[in-house]
């Protein structure tokens, strides 16, 4: 029973919903326009230290979440300028080395001054401007099996907001996808060239496309550091996997794939995980080994259902169409 709660626990949490917000920006890169931006987590990065840094030196959480955007959208622009005009896996290579770059920056004790350094910027000094506009008491609150505090941390409040984002960038992403812009960037996803002939400028569509779905990246690290803090080894290599994985799990270019991808990820990883803790005696598995293993048993899943189900669980295979 107390596994079922954990996994439900963490069906609807924060970070669940902060990494169904990364994905929703991932899908405006591959799914709708075919970019392969294979360093999402610096995109986060960028958002929650510029967020962040804001609010502890004195700022505003309106002015923080602007400067966040803002910053991942310059972040965006300086990937993209040398990058999209070229073919092949210029932007992958790209996006892997500067996702590293922001990594190594924040944990540089030479900038710790602004960053932090390799400890980063603690909750405390950034929390408090989004806790006070809950409408749940500053306590714990129950509410049907959960019990979350109303406004700190992983709180009801931060899972209210989170998963409203996910809904309203859910419904931005059908609407434009649906669009003329969209049909432009599936175009370009399955024969640039062709859409080129057309009179259209497809760097520029690719650039607003990187642009936007960077933004939303920005905007899921801000969700996700209310949840723990700004941390830069937090967002290494494996996190963008991680979101790539989501996205492929639930069906790139589909409108609800990257939300049901996360919360059937991070569920069964749970799942998985409790399940081996309780069954499987320390002397076969030790609780070290507990974590490795359930992303195994994940990551094989997964494969599995790569080979059997490319498009993943919503995805249609003919969006499976790329320009090589």
């Amino acid at each position: 029973m107390d596994i079922l709660l954990n996994v439900l626990r963490e069906l609807i949490a924060p970070t669940t919903a902060a990494f169904a917000l990364a994905a929703i920006g991932l899908n405006f890169h591959f799914g709708l326009t075919g970019l392969l931006n294979m360093g999402h987590a610096g995109f986060m990065l960028v958002g929650m230290y510029g967020y962040a840094i804001v609010i502890r030196d004195g700022g505003s959480m309106w002015m923080g979440l602007l400067v966040s955007l803002l910053a991942a959208g310059v972040f965006a622009v300086i990937l993209g300028w040398p990058t999209l005009r070229l073919r092949g896996d210029y932007l992958a290579i790209v996006t892997i080395a500067a996702a590293e770059m922001i990594r190594y920056l924040g944990r540089s004790q030479k900038l710790s001054w602004l960053t932090g350094g390799s400890t980063g910027i603690r909750g405390n000094q950034f929390k408090e401007p989004f806790e006070q506009l809950s409408p749940f008491p500053d306590a714990m609150v129950t509410i049907g099996p959960f019990a979350l505090h109303g406004s700190r941390s992983t709180s009801w409040w931060l899972l209210l907001v989170a998963w409203a984002l996910v809904a309203v960038f859910v419904l931005i992403y059908w609407r434009l996808a649906s669009s003329p812009w969209g049909r432009v960037l599936k175009g370009v996803r399955e024969d640039e060239d062709a859409v080129r002939s057309l009179g259209k400028n497809v760097f520029s569509y690719k650039m607003q496309a990187l642009v936007i779905g960077g933004m939303i990246g920005a905007l899921a690290g801000v969700v996700w550091a209310h949840a723990n803090a700004v941390q830069p080894d937090s967002m290494g290599r494996p996190t963008t996997f991680w979101i790539w994985t989501l996205l492929l799990l639930g069906g790139a270019a589909s409108v609800f794939g990257p939300a049901l991808g996360s919360v059937l990820f991070w569920g069964a990883l749970v799942l998985v995980r409790g399940t081996a803790s309780a069954v499987l005696p320390s002397s076969i598995l030790t609780p070290a080994e507990v974590e490795p293993f359930a992303l195994t048993l994940v990551g094989i899943t997964l494969m599995l259902l790569i080979i059997f189900r490319p498009q993943g669980i919503l995805g249609n295979k003919r969006e499976l169409s790329f320009n090589g």
